[in-house]
């Protein structure tokens, strides 16, 4: 078994964001625990491509999807799809928090002007390019929980993060066949960055 941190881990890196407006019924299957946030009919869906590395605990790419999820006053997502370059990130976010990581090929190129590619074996999941539109020369801090399924019961854990967002543009290919299919031929609301961030993941919520 590959080794990896106990929670909670502490990572460092850049982030790529799009939120995606999703027909309820366009989702892939959630866990009978959680009801999503919906507005209008339409559920909020986040994707992020993450490059993970110094000084934080660990160092590899990720590629994910988290619905937006009624729970409480603080912002709770639960992860419906993830991909991974790294077993031990695999393997620790499953056994540690149920998040349901899957092992891909991911290759990223520049920082703010960002481009990603994700596949597996099987076929290419999706492609994406941001670039950067400005923002706040500071670093803001943000607070929120991911709730998943471990052991037939929900498992909240918290996130505590602080990084320099960038509003961005961002122009995504997603696989129709693939696994993030539901967002094929769609348009994000918006999209962002958060650079040189600091993650805190772990611990109850």
């Amino acid at each position: 078994m590959p080794d990896y941190p106990p929670e909670p881990w502490n990572l460092a890196g850049d982030a790529h964001l799009s939120v995606w407006p999703v027909p309820h019924r366009r989702l892939p299957r959630l866990p009978a625990s959680v009801t999503p946030v919906t507005i209008g009919g339409r559920a909020v869906v986040v994707t992020a491509w993450i490059d993970y590395r110094p000084p934080g605990e660990m160092s590899y790419h990720e590629l994910l999807a988290t619905v937006a999820v009624r729970r409480g006053a603080r912002p709770t997502g639960t992860i419906t799809e993830i991909w991974v370059d790294s077993e031990a990130s695999l393997a620790g976010g499953r056994q540690l928090w149920g998040i349901p990581k899957e092992l891909a090929n991911l290759n990223f190129t520049g920082g703010s002007g960002f481009t990603g590619s994700a596949s597996t074996q099987r076929a290419w999941i999706a492609t994406a390019a941001f670039t950067s539109r400005g923002g706040p020369p500071v670093r803001v801090p943000a607070a929120f929980a991911i709730v998943q399924s471990m052991d037939g019961a929900p498992l909240a854990s918290r996130v505590a993060s602080r990084g320099r967002p960038r509003l961005a543009s961002a122009r995504w290919n997603i696989n129709p066949a693939g696994p993030l299919g539901y967002l094929a031929g769609r348009k994000p609301l918006l999209s962002a960055q958060l650079l040189d961030f600091r993650i805190r993941f772990g611990g109850r919520a």
